[in-house]
């Protein structure tokens, strides 16, 4: 017989060991999304150039200004569906609401992490990880915005792991 699937839980159910990214961690994605104002201004600029308007650089600055609130929106919003989550298997990234993409990386396929930190994050406490897969050269998955103590907490209980399964072998 067919056995009832349980009931289904709200796209923002957070329920269980996902864990999110920090608070301080939203300025640094807010700050990454105002790079949205650059193509943003130079659209409509070379638009108003190209067809000879009057004052182009009006239209430029309202193309950054929409930009900026588009790419701090969005910036806002990547952060809050951000999880993520570790247990004895492996690591797991939960991303998006609507269109939600869950990466799982099991720990036998870890082949070396790296924790990279520019200057912002290092200004916000922040990290990314970056977990290099078995694969082609582009099998990797970057975590940016997490604590820089999470992140080492991270890089390090992902490479006893790692080292235990080579000790099992």
């Amino acid at each position: 017989m067919n056995e009832a699937l349980p009931p289904a839980t709200p796209a923002d159910d957070d329920h269980g060991d996902w864990q999110p990214l920090p608070p301080r961690a939203r300025r640094w994605f807010i700050v990454n999304g105002l790079a949205y104002a650059i193509p943003f201004a130079l659209v409509p600029a070379l638009l108003a150039g190209g067809f000879e308007l009057a004052t182009p650089w009006r239209y430029a600055l309202a193309g950054a200004l929409l930009g900026a609130a588009f790419g701090a929106w969005l910036g806002n919003k990547h952060w809050k569906h951000t999880r993520w989550r570790l247990d004895d298997d492996g690591f797991s990234l939960r991303r998006g609401r609507l269109w939600r993409s869950e990466t799982r990386l099991p720990a036998s396929r870890v082949q070396h992490l790296d924790l990279k930190r520019g200057p912002l994050q290092r200004r916000y406490a922040l990290a990314t990880l970056v977990i290099h897969t078995a694969g082609t050269r582009h099998s990797a998955v970057a975590v940016g915005g997490l604590d820089e103590g999470d992140a080492e907490r991270l890089r390090d209980r992902l490479a006893h792991q790692l080292d235990d399964e080579d000790d099992d072998a």
